[in-house]
C-alpha cells in the first residue's frame, strides 16, 4: 500500500469490533456506533446486535433495513464548498453537500462549515478520520480567510487572538493575523458553532465572508469552486502521523 491509512482500513480478513466495521463502513464514527447499537437499530445475521460484539467476514450487518459494508477503498476527498450548500446528510434537504456533491460512494463530512461560509471541507468514508480530526481535545489547526465589514485594528487582531467570550465560554488562544484592510487570517484549534462569526460580532464586527483554507495538513489551493479532489499519498501519511499523535488516536 502507498500510504499507512489505507493500510489500516484494508485489513479486513480478521474479526473486528461493531462499532470499528460501521465507522469503516462509513455510517459513522466508533462512538456514534455504539449509541446506534445501544439503540437497537442494528443487526448482525438477522438478530439485534450488542455492544463491544466483533463481526466475522461473511456476517450480514443491517442499520435499520439497509445492508452496510465495509469499502475495498478509503475515499478521502477535498472539496471546495460553495456558499449555500448545506453540511448535512438530511435527504429532504435540497442543498445538502451530500446531494451536491452526488459522489458514487458514500461519503460524509470531517467537520462542518456553516451555510454561508465557503471553502474546505473533507469528505470521507473513513469515520475514523472523521472522529479524531474533529475530537476538540485534539487541538487540530483550520485556518480561515475572513473579510469583516470595518477596518480591522491593531485591537481587534489582539482581542481575537487573546479569546473572546461566546456561547457561555471563552475561545482558545488563536494566531490572527492582518492581511488586508478589511480582511485577515485566523487558524483556530476548537469548533463552536459559528465561532467565528460569533467572535467578531462580540467585538461590533460582521462576516461578509469566511473561506477555510486549511485543515490540519491539507490546504485548499487552487482547487476551484465547487470541484474536489481525492488527497495525495504523501497528505494522507502526514495527516495519519497527525492523527496518530493526538490524544486517543488511531491504534
Amino acid at each position: 500500500m502507498s500510504n499507512r491509512i489505507q493500510e489500516e482500513f484494508s485489513q479486513k480478513k480478521e474479526q473486528v469490533r461493531l462499532n470499528k466495521y460501521l465507522s469503516e463502513a462509513g455510517v459513522c464514527s466508533r462512538r456514534e456506533a455504539d449509541r446506534l447499537i445501544e439503540s437497537g437499530k442494528v443487526t448482525v445475521d438477522g438478530k439485534t446486535a450488542q455492544t463491544g460484539m466483533r463481526i466475522m467476514p461473511g456476517q450480514v450487518v443491517k442499520v435499520g433495513a439497509k445492508i452496510v459494508s465495509r469499502q475495498d477503498e478509503m475515499i478521502v476527498l477535498a472539496v471546495n464548498k460553495p456558499r449555500g450548500i448545506v453540511c448535512t446528510e438530511e435527504r429532504r434537504e435540497r442543498d445538502s453537500i451530500v446531494r451536491f456533491l452526488n459522489y458514487p460512494v458514500r461519503v460524509t463530512y470531517a467537520g462542518r462549515l456553516d451555510k454561508d461560509s465557503r471553502g474546505l471541507l473533507l469528505m470521507t468514508n473513513n469515520g475514523d478520520i472523521i472522529n479524531q480530526m474533529m475530537r476538540s481535545a485534539n487541538c487540530h489547526e483550520k485556518e480561515y480567510k475572513v473579510t469583516v465589514d470595518k477596518e480591522v485594528t491593531e485591537e481587534f487582531i489582539r482581542k481575537m487572538s487573546g479569546g473572546v467570550p461566546v456561547l457561555d465560554t471563552v475561545t482558545r488562544p488563536c494566531k490572527v493575523v492582518k492581511i488586508g484592510k478589511y480582511t485577515f487570517s485566523i487558524t483556530l484549534t476548537q469548533g463552536l458553532n459559528r465561532q467565528i462569526r460569533r467572535m467578531c460580532e462580540a467585538l461590533g464586527y460582521e462576516v461578509r465572508d469566511l473561506v477555510r483554507v486549511r485543515i490540519m495538513n491539507i490546504r485548499l489551493g487552487s482547487l476551484k469552486e465547487g470541484q474536489y479532489r481525492k488527497l495525495t499519498d504523501d497528505e494522507l501519511n502526514e495527516l495519519y502521523d497527525q492523527i496518530k499523535e493526538s490524544p486517543g488516536g488511531q491504534r
